[in-house]
């Protein structure tokens, strides 16, 4: 296959069928002093424009994509003993996407990004607790807004890499990497 989306989509679809959290995703940042991070994100889109997640901009990942805005992605479905790899420049969504997605949204996930100061000293959870029925209260009988401090940022892949398991350790692994006129090329390399 020559378009990894494409191949990516095949192999989301049928993860996503058979694990629980498909969509969950290792994303690393790093910060203006290259000094690294990783955790858990879920995975909101896919398109040929790159891979969306969504978060809180005040956060750990948001500071750090906001300093150093490129990251870095691994899929592991074990049930599918396959791991996908991408890596890439980091930009904002658009406002519009944002809100749209944001609207999807259960009213208490909402309320909760208003809420939460993510990656923020927190004296105990009773601050959190209260914050909620403050922003619950507040939003009782009306829409809740995207807050501004919440939006979403989306990879653009320039390297992906699909590793697949096989029997005597003849795993299958594929690098796609744009070249210098944007044009997908396709390495295969050793396990």
């Amino acid at each position: 296959m020559t378009d990894p989306i494409d191949l990516f989509k095949k192999w989301f679809k049928k993860s996503c069928q058979a694990e629980d959290l498909g969509e969950a995703v290792a994303l690393a940042t790093a910060d203006a002093r290259g000094r690294p991070s990783v955790r858990m994100v879920l995975l909101k889109a896919v398109d040929e424009r790159g891979f969306v997640f969504y978060t809180n901009l005040e956060s750990s990942k948001g500071h750090d994509l906001a300093e150093n805005p490129f990251a870095a992605l691994c899929f592991h479905w074990k049930s599918q003993k396959r791991q996908i790899r991408v890596e890439g420049a980091v930009t904002p969504v658009s406002d519009g996407e944002a809100e749209a997605y944001f609207a999807t949204r259960a009213k208490d996930s909402q309320i909760g990004a208003w809420a939460s100061k993510q990656s923020q000293p927190m004296e105990g959870l009773f601050e959190f607790e209260a914050a909620i029925a403050k922003y619950a209260a507040k939003y009782a009988f009306s829409k809740v807004p995207r807050p501004p401090f919440w939006s979403g940022f989306r990879i653009i892949p320039s390297r992906i890499e699909f590793w697949e398991e096989r029997k005597f350790r003849l795993h299958m692994r594929h690098i796609y990497e744009k070249n210098d006129k944007n044009i997908w090329v396709i390495r295969e390399v050793y396990p």
